[in-house]
C-alpha cells in the first residue's frame, strides 16, 4: 500500500512541475516571444506592443461625380426577319457563312429550279399559241370590216369576229400574267436576304424539302448597327429625364456586362414608352448604339446606365473604403500618427467604384481600402498611400478604379507598389519622421 502511495505522489509531482515549465515559458516570458513571433498582438497592433498593420490607403479627394440609375436591359437587333422559302421544293445549295455579314440582295439559297422553268416554258407557249390565234382573228375581221362595207355580208357577222377578237385579247393579257407569275415563281427559287445584316446558323441543311408554310425558315436575319437595348427604370425618375430627352439633351446610355465592370458601349437615348408597366411601376426606355465593333448581341442581358446628373465639388472615396457595422456606415481614418480611427460617415451619391461622402469627412484624408479585416480603432498602421488623381474625376478614373487596375498604375512617374507595401517620397511623410510605424 505504501509503494502504490509512493508511485502516485511522484507521479503528481511530476505533473506539477511540467505545468511550472509551462508557466514559465508561456506567460513569464510571452511579450519577448510574441514580439518576436508576429502572434496575435503584433498582428493587430494592439496597445503599441507588436508590429504595426501592414495597410493600403488612399487620400479623399475633391472631384464631379455621375449620378445615374442603373437598370437591366435587353439587347434588340434594329429589324429580326426569318428568312422563309416563298416556294416549295428541294434545297440544293446553302450560299452564306454562318454568323457572316450580308448585303441586302444577296442569295443566301437556292430551290431546284426545273419545275419553275418548265412551268413559265408552258406558260409562255400558252401567250405564243393564244398571241397566234389573236392575229388571225385580227385580220379576219379586218377583211370582214372591208365586205361589211361593200354591202357583201351581214352585219352580224362583223360583230362575231370583233366579239371573237376582244376574246382572244383577254385571251392574252391572262397569258402574260401567268407567264409572269411563273417567271415570279422561278425568282422566288433564290432565296435571298431582305435586309442588310448579320445571318445566324442555317437552320435546314442541302437535300431537305422546303415549303412557304415553314414556322421555322432557312436562317434568322439580324440587323446589328446600329442596335437597341430596352431596359426600364422607376416611374418616379422618368419624368425629369423625358423632360430633357424631349429638350433635345443628349442623354448618354453605357452598357456593361453582368458584373457591372466592363465596359461594352456607349450610346444614346432613342425613345421612351408612353405608359408606366402598373406591375413594375417602370417607364420602358429604349437607347441605340453603333455597335460598330459588335459587342452588343440580341437577345443578351446587359446593365445599362443612364446618367441623370453631374455633382461637382463632391468629397470623394474608393468604394471599397466604406464598412458596415455596428457603428453604421464608416471608414477607418489614417492619422498623423499611423494610427486609424473608426469614423461614421453618411453616402452620397455612388457611381461605379467611387462613392461621395456626403459628411463627416473631408479632401486630403487618409482612408483604408485594402486590409481592413486586420484593423480595429486605435491600432498601428504601415500605410501605403495611393496618391490621389488631381484633375476631376469622373466615374471609374482613379487608382482604385477598373477592373484589372494595378495599385498605383496612376501615381506621378508611373511608379507602383503591392499592396501593404509603403510608398517611398512625399506620398508618406510619416515614413520617415514615425519610428513607430517603421515596423523595425
Amino acid at each position: 500500500m505504501s509503494k502504490r502511495i509512493k508511485w502516485i505522489t511522484g507521479i503528481v509531482l511530476v505533473v506539477a512541475a511540467l505545468a511550472t515549465l509551462i508557466y514559465v515559458v508561456r506567460w513569464k516570458d510571452a511579450p519577448a516571444g510574441a514580439a518576436g513571433a508576429g502572434g496575435p498582438g503584433a498582428a493587430r497592433g494592439r496597445g503599441g506592443s507588436g508590429l504595426p498593420v501592414s495597410v493600403r490607403a488612399v487620400a479623399a479627394r475633391t472631384g464631379s461625380i455621375d449620378v445615374a440609375l442603373d437598370a437591366l436591359g435587353t439587347v434588340t437587333a434594329l429589324n429580326t426577319v426569318v428568312v422563309r422559302a416563298r416556294v416549295d421544293g428541294p434545297l440544293v445549295r446553302i450560299a452564306f457563312e454562318e454568323g457572316r455579314e450580308v448585303k441586302e440582295g444577296a442569295v443566301l439559297a437556292q430551290i431546284d429550279p426545273r419545275p419553275f422553268d418548265a412551268a413559265l416554258d408552258q406558260a409562255q407557249g400558252q401567250l405564243a399559241r393564244d398571241e397566234a390565234l389573236l392575229a388571225i382573228a385580227k385580220s379576219d375581221f379586218d377583211r370582214y370590216q372591208t365586205l361589211l362595207d361593200q354591202d357583201s355580208i351581214a352585219k352580224q357577222q362583223v360583230d362575231d369576229q370583233a366579239a371573237l377578237v376582244r376574246q382572244y385579247v383577254g385571251a392574252v393579257q391572262t397569258d402574260r400574267g401567268s407567264v409572269e407569275n411563273a417567271r415570279l415563281q422561278r425568282e422566288f427559287t433564290r432565296i435571298t436576304a431582305p435586309i442588310s445584316g448579320r445571318v445566324g446558323l442555317r437552320l435546314v441543311d442541302v437535300g431537305n424539302m422546303v415549303h412557304a408554310s415553314d414556322a421555322n425558315g432557312v436562317v434568322v436575319l439580324t440587323q446589328t448597327r446600329p442596335i437597341f437595348v430596352v431596359f426600364a427604370i422607376p416611374a418616379d425618375q422618368a419624368p425629369d429625364i423625358a423632360r430633357r430627352w424631349q429638350a433635345g439633351e443628349l442623354l448618354r446610355v453605357e452598357a456593361y456586362d453582368r458584373d457591372g465592370k466592363k465596359l461594352l458601349a456607349t450610346g444614346r437615348l432613342d425613345s421612351a414608352d408612353n405608359v408606366v408597366d402598373l406591375a413594375t411601376s417602370t417607364v420602358k426606355l429604349k437607347a441605340i448604339f453603333d455597335n460598330k465593333d459588335g459587342a452588343l448581341f440580341p437577345n443578351q442581358f446587359v446593365n445599362a446606365r443612364i446618367r441623370v446628373t453631374t455633382l461637382d465639388n463632391q468629397t470623394l472615396i474608393p468604394a471599397a473604403a466604406v464598412q458596415r457595422g455596428t457603428p453604421g456606415t464608416f471608414v477607418y481614418v489614417v492619422g498623423d500618427d499611423s494610427t486609424v480611427s473608426i469614423r461614421t460617415i453618411k453616402i452620397g451619391a455612388t457611381s461605379g467604384d467611387t462613392v461621395a461622402v456626403a459628411s463627416n469627412l473631408k479632401a486630403g484624408e487618409r482612408v483604408v481600402v485594402d486590409g481592413t479585416d486586420k484593423l480595429r480603432d486605435g491600432a498601428k498602421v504601415e500605410a501605403a498611400v495611393d496618391a490621389p488623381a488631381t484633375a476631376t474625376t469622373s466615374r471609374r478614373k482613379g487608382p482604385w478604379n477598373g477592373p484589372g487596375a494595378k495599385p498605383g498604375a496612376d501615381r506621378p512617374g508611373g511608379g507602383s507598389a503591392a499592396p501593404g507595401k509603403p510608398v517611398p517620397g512625399a506620398d508618406n511623410p510619416r515614413r520617415a519622421k514615425d519610428p513607430a510605424s517603421s515596423g523595425t
